[in-house]
């Protein structure tokens, strides 16, 4: 246990990392540009800090948008209840909410990184110190940072990606992986901000929906998510929209909609808009449009199906009435981008995964070598997966070295 270890990175998986190893007798040393520990993890989950999903192994790779088949090893050896545990037993206590979303009972995603940190108290830690280079020597692996060199038997580049760059998330270690001959997944957004073409966004912004169906064609494919979202200034937002950007990031030909009543077929939105107009003959559409849609949406609506607000349900006709059905249940936006990778939650790509052992996250190249969390090719959907991600590659690094 004489080996010198280095992290690269302070964050979630760092940290969880750096703490197995310590207290497994290893010398370990955690460097970090920035002037605290967990900078990103304190903007997580709203300040909160979503840890982890209170769901099965199976449940967890069912949220994995790339890189399923290579988290199946780690997520198998320390799952969410694994997670759960693991800061339950060091004294933090922990909450479970819709969609299994399990924060801190505090609320302050400042916990998590205190007993992080309190996990890895044996470890020497060196911040406010850039890494700038990582090369093979004879010796180990010479590390360059600001301040000098150093050198260690073992490194750990738990560097995350490249969203949020203001915590320290630059893409650094995608630049060592490089050159030390690595293959890496050109950086994408994930888990980003859907801009969208059409004017009206702006008058919405702020307005958030909840229970309705977000649909995606996406080269020809369809993708459905139902559940909240948001518009901007400029684009959708929210949790399903969030989640949406995964999958179209790359994508070429993508159309976008919502459907404001899922819960309703045609047939039956239409039973209830005629209950509707029967009882309401000589109100103006307004009033029945204002009963199925936030009222801040209701002039975009109509605008959209060119019908004026103060016609009287009495003389909508036949194809009006059709509009409106058709427009609850297929509203089309029109797709423009997803916000550059800096605004996303999480980085798409990274390290390609056919360089890294999955059960030991081991760079197959380079002896001693190790990549976890967010810098490696594998992102999540929303809801306390992709820190679960890093807590999984973090523990079978350190379990299985």
């Amino acid at each position: 246990m004489n080996d010198k270890i280095l992290v690269v990175g302070a964050g979630a998986s760092g940290l969880f990392c750096g703490g197995i190893l310590s207290h497994k007798g290893y010398d370990v040393t955690i460097i970090d540009g920035n002037e605290k520990c967990g900078k990103k993890i304190y903007i997580t989950g709203k300040g909160r800090c979503n840890l982890t999903n209170n769901c099965s192994a199976q449940e967890y790779l069912n949220n994995v948008v790339h890189g399923e088949k290579f988290m199946m090893s780690a997520i198998n050896g320390f799952n969410s209840q694994d997670t759960i545990a693991f800061f339950e037993n060091l004294g933090m206590k922990t909450k479970t909410e819709r969609g299994g979303r399990v924060f801190p009972e505090s609320d302050k995603a400042s916990d998590v990184t205190k007993y992080l940190v309190k996990n890895a108290e044996k470890c020497k830690f060196i911040l406010n110190e850039k890494v700038n280079d990582i090369s093979v020597s004879a010796e180990g692996f010479k590390v360059t940072t600001d301040h000098g060199h150093y050198l260690f038997d073992k490194v750990i580049v738990a560097t995350g990606g490249k969203s949020y760059p203001a915590t320290g998330s630059k893409g650094d270690g995608y630049k060592f992986a490089k050159k030390l001959g690595l293959s890496v997944v050109n950086p994408r957004s994930a888990l980003a901000p859907i801009k969208i073409k059409d004017k009206f966004c702006s008058n919405l912004e702020g307005l958030s929906l909840k229970n309705v169906m977000l649909c995606c064609q996406i080269s020809g494919r369809n993708k459905q998510l139902f559940g909240e979202m948001l518009f901007t200034n400029d684009a959708i937002s929210g949790p399903i929209a969030l989640s949406m950007s995964s999958y179209v990031a790359d994508a070429k030909d993508v159309k976008i909609s919502i459907d404001f009543k899922p819960a309703l077929t045609v047939e039956q939105l239409e039973k209830r808009l005629l209950n509707d107009f029967k009882e309401n003959l000589n109100k103006n559409i307004t009033y029945i449009i204002k009963g199925l849609l936030p009222n801040r949406l209701v002039d975009v609506f109509l605008k959209r199906i060119n019908l004026s607000g103060e016609t009287k349900v009495n003389s909508v006709t036949i194809s009006q009435r059709q509009a409106i059905i058709r427009c609850l249940k297929n509203f089309e936006l029109t797709f423009d981008s997803i916000y550059p990778v800096e605004s996303g939650i999480v980085t798409g790509g990274g390290i390609e995964l056919k360089e890294i052992n999955p059960k030991t996250m081991e760079c197959k190249k380079i002896k001693n070598l190790y990549f976890i969390g967010e810098v490696l090719d594998v992102d999540c959907l929303t809801g306390g997966f992709n820190l679960q991600t890093a807590f999984s590659t973090a523990y079978a690094c350190a379990n299985n070295m």
